[in-house]
């Protein structure tokens, strides 16, 4: 399921990284130097004279940060489009909270622009922890972690999903005929993660996967292309008629929907890192970034889950790429493609996480002896223990994990903290501090209270529905 500029919250000396987790659409750009800038104090002027944190470089055009945000939400989400759309009872109500979704979505990426320039941090554990105070922002941290955590399970399921698949391209064989043991995700997956992920993954610096993203960006316009182009060409293996729910079993099944918009738009972790990365950091200019790369992007995603609801109707996967048949050549393109993003975006997303944790070792080991004392965060032998730690729990989840629905409900609910809720209590701190008018002082703290109560529901709901099918 992030470039936003990933920085040691502490402030010390560290790897600096660009991360946009939100599955194969991955752009990064790694270099080492110091932590995000430190808090500065929130003036009263206008908001084209707030300190905002600088970066080294010419700085990225407009245009630029169009094409950033729009990879870092085009990702492994395309694949559960279709899906949520059969849940919420067909393409008329999907669409509906769509739109809805999408008010909310930009909103929330304005305020992190605002609030960056506000507090004058560069990242967005900062800005929360600036302008929310310091519990608000391990909260954030904490999320961030276990979001990352619930994001590398979900890459290796879909990854697990499409060998599957391969294989069954690679020996054909009746259905009854068990397959050979070498086929089994157990083995495969795990010696993928062995061979391939984990040896990319324990690199102190990762500056070599900055062009993934494009491979992640091009895996889902094919498959956006692919979905349509069965649709109407429809295969013989597709020929017969699918069932299509006419309208939602219930009130509830529409916010079935929520999850999937969250998982799939969440590059709001990028937010703060681009705006202070933009040649011109103006509120202006950031909003039509946001309103342009959100538009593109529900573009893609509407078509995907119109065409491939359309196909399959209510007997719809929810990995789409697991509906069609196995033997299928165009299909079997975008596999490889998506499984190939995934397995290099992966190790993006352990590198967040695992920079997180190193930085909870730092502080927790600060004014401790002995031993612990000289097991410094970033050293190879606390990097490797994380890296393999990491890789070991997510591959047990993912194994243990028979459908890929049942782990998208639990990333939903919690990228809801990074969509909706820290988003408005930034701007309620945010507007505190602002010499602004009464009225529209009173009109945006009503609108920060609005995105936390909604994003407070949104967690719950989809929490609760995310326990209730595990269980």
């Amino acid at each position: 399921m992030i470039p936003d500029s990933f920085a040691h919250p502490s402030g010390s000396s560290g790897v600096s990284l660009n991360p946009i987790p939100n599955g194969p659409g991955l752009l990064v750009s790694v270099k080492t130097g110091l932590g995000a800038m430190e808090g500065q104090t929130p003036g009263g002027g206008g908001l084209s004279e707030k300190p905002v944190p600088m970066t080294s470089g010419p700085g990225l055009s407009s245009l630029g940060a169009v094409f950033i945000l729009l990879k870092s939400a085009l990702g492994a989400g395309l694949l559960n489009f279709p899906w949520a759309f059969h849940k919420a009872g067909g393409v008329a109500p999907a669409f509906l909270v769509e739109l809805v979704s999408l008010v909310f979505l930009i909103s929330g990426l304005v305020v992190l622009g605002y609030a960056a320039s506000v507090s004058g941090q560069a990242t967005y554990q900062g800005v929360v922890g600036g302008l929310c105070g310091p519990a608000i922002g391990k909260l954030c941290e904490a999320c961030f972690v276990v979001n990352l955590l619930m994001i590398s399970v979900a890459f290796l399921r879909v990854v697990g999903d499409q060998l599957e698949k391969l294989w069954d391209f690679i020996l054909p064989g009746s259905p009854p005929a068990p397959q050979p043991w070498y086929t089994d995700q157990r083995f495969t997956l795990t010696l993928l993660c062995a061979l391939v992920i984990l040896p990319l993954s324990t690199p102190r610096e990762i500056g070599f996967q900055k062009y993934t993203s494009i491979l992640g960006t091009l895996a889902a316009c094919y498959l956006a292309l692919v979905i349509m182009a069965q649709y109407y060409l429809r295969p013989q293996d597709l020929a017969r008629e699918p069932r299509l729910a006419s309208s939602p079993s219930s009130w509830t099944s529409v916010f079935s929907v929520f999850p999937t918009i969250c998982f799939g738009f969440q590059c709001h972790e990028a937010a703060v890192s681009i705006y202070c990365s933009m040649r011109h950091q103006s509120l202006g200019h950031w909003a039509l970034v946001s309103v342009l790369s959100l538009l593109a992007c529900c573009l893609v995603y509407s078509l995907t889950g119109v065409y491939g609801f359309l196909t399959f109707g209510t007997d719809v996967s929810a990995d789409i790429l697991m509906s069609y048949p196995g033997s299928d050549g165009v299909v079997i393109v975008a596999r490889v493609l998506f499984a190939v993003s995934i397995m290099t975006a992966y190790p993006i997303v352990l590198f967040l996480g695992r920079s997180v944790m190193q930085d909870f070792w730092r502080r927790g080991c600060g004014g401790a002896c002995g031993l612990w004392a000289l097991a410094e965060p970033s050293g190879l032998w606390v990097r490797m223990l994380l890296t393999v730690l990491w890789v070991t729990a997510t591959l047990t989840m993912a194994l243990f994990l028979p459908d890929l629905s049942e782990i998208i409900g639990i990333i939903g609910s919690i990228s809801s903290f990074f969509i909706f809720i820290f988003p408005g209590l930034c701007l309620i701190c945010a507007v505190s501090v602002e010499r602004i008018g009464p009225r529209v002082k009173c009109c945006l703290e009503a609108w920060g209270v609005v995105s936390v109560l909604v994003g407070a529901f949104i967690f719950g709901q989809s929490m609760v529905a995310a326990v209730m099918e595990l269980l």
